[in-house]
């Protein structure tokens, strides 16, 4: 089978990209040809058809007023995705595409293109973006729902994204043209949620079609588990950005005799840097961006992960990357992280933007090494069992099937 993986970032830039790398690298290990197809990126590796690529966009980089007009265009329709896609179809003519996240970067302009030459299309959802505005679901720090039914205005009434009118109007327009005037989405044949949570909470936002539920997985055979530490470390890595609660970690640590290890990269880094300094947080260092073996060592190396995100989080790689690690959670309770994090079995949950809780159960597990050891067996043998390539494979190769036109 020639499967297309479509992901904006096909570098190790958040879950989304990973996933899709991963699901590739699988598909190729069972015989399937496959094609990566997304955005060109100073970090992309060698790709074989980048040339059919879109145009690297960056949101963050300062441009002209006519370049700012041109990506708002390009959000709604990129008619350069529309033609690049279309180009590359009639080359290569896959069994099937599998989409991951394209939206602004590429746009569903892309949807035209399969529908057009009868390409069986599915999708994995990885975040709140067929329901909000603004992905997240998240308005002035917290859980918000009031785009639910197609009340799409929300976004711009509260500034949903980056605080900013124009930049919140842009997706309102967006949702608009392609829920409710393009019905662009329709065209997609089936839709893959990793979490229970997400899979409910965009049908009571009002999706209607059908989702089918298939977890991440995660090789076990790439991760040494380690269910001891000597030390009293725990370690959050992931985005340094607001919906993911740092601060609220950052508070839990006051007082405390445990020790945190800060490892990735965000908006938000010279902030809680200037808030360690300033408030004498002596027991948090700041690691900075790793992967591969260097963060592995650094999750072995601790008593725990913790997860402390404010959002609806879906499936998170970091959960599993601990539990194949031998490490337990402690882990926000919301979105779907108590799907993964058992209490007092695979780790611990608290209650979100709770610093005391949080604390409590820090220390918990920081005076409890042999409860520390046997929830991160447990937690091994949880993603052993249930998010192995093996059971994610089989899953996938039905879905692609029921998906046939």
């Amino acid at each position: 089978m020639k499967v297309v993986l479509v992901n904006k970032f096909l570098y190790s830039k958040g879950g989304d990209a990973i996933t899709t790398l991963n699901t590739g690298k699988l598909l190729c290990a069972k015989g399937h040809e496959v094609i990566f197809w997304g955005m060109k990126h100073p970090f992309n590796p060698k790709y074989p058809f980048e040339d059919y690529f879109v145009s690297n966009v960056d949101f963050n980089k300062p441009t002209s007023l006519s370049q700012q007009f041109k990506t708002s265009f390009n959000i709604l329709y990129s008619l350069e995705a529309k033609r690049k896609i279309e180009e590359f179809i009639k080359a290569e003519r896959p069994d099937i595409v599998h989409l991951n996240n394209f939206a602004h970067q590429i746009s569903p302009s892309i949807l035209d293109i399969f529908r057009k030459y009868k390409i069986s299309t599915v999708m994995t959802i990885h975040d709140y973006k067929l329901v909000c505005s603004s992905w997240y679901m998240l308005a002035k720090g917290k859980p918000c729902e009031k785009c639910e039914g197609g009340k799409y205005y929300w976004c711009f009434l509260n500034k949903c994204t980056k605080n900013s009118y124009l930049k919140s109007l842009i997706n309102v327009v967006e949702m608009y043209l392609h829920h409710k005037i393009l019905h662009i989405y329709d065209k997609i044949d089936v839709f893959i949620s990793p979490s229970i949570f997400l899979k409910e909470k965009l049908k009571e936002m009002g999706f209607k079609k059908e989702i089918i539920y298939l977890p991440n997985f995660i090789n076990t055979k790439e991760y040494e588990p380690e269910y001891n530490s000597n030390d009293k470390t725990i370690c959050y890595f992931g985005r340094l950005s607001k919906e993911k609660g740092v601060f609220t970690l950052l508070d839990a640590m006051k007082g405390s005799n445990a020790k945190l290890k800060i490892i990735g990269e965000g908006p938000l880094k010279k902030r809680l840097r200037l808030k360690v300094k300033s408030e004498k947080l002596d027991n948090i260092d700041f690691l900075g961006y790793k992967t591969g073996d260097e963060l592995k060592n650094e999750i072995k190396n601790s008593v725990a992960v913790v997860l402390p995100s404010e959002c609806y989080e879906n499936n998170p790689r970091a959960v599993l990357e601990a539990f194949a690690s031998g490490k337990p959670v402690i882990g926000a309770r919301i979105g779907g992280i108590p799907e993964l994090v058992k209490d007092n079995e695979t780790g611990l949950t608290f209650q979100p933007r709770n610093p005391e809780n949080l604390r409590e159960k820090i220390l918990m597990l920081i005076d409890n090494p042999n409860k520390v050891a046997q929830m991160g067996k447990n937690a091994r043998k949880f993603v052993e069992e249930n998010f192995n390539p093996e059971k994610y494979y089989k899953k996938l190769i039905k879905i692609y099937q029921s998906a046939d036109r």
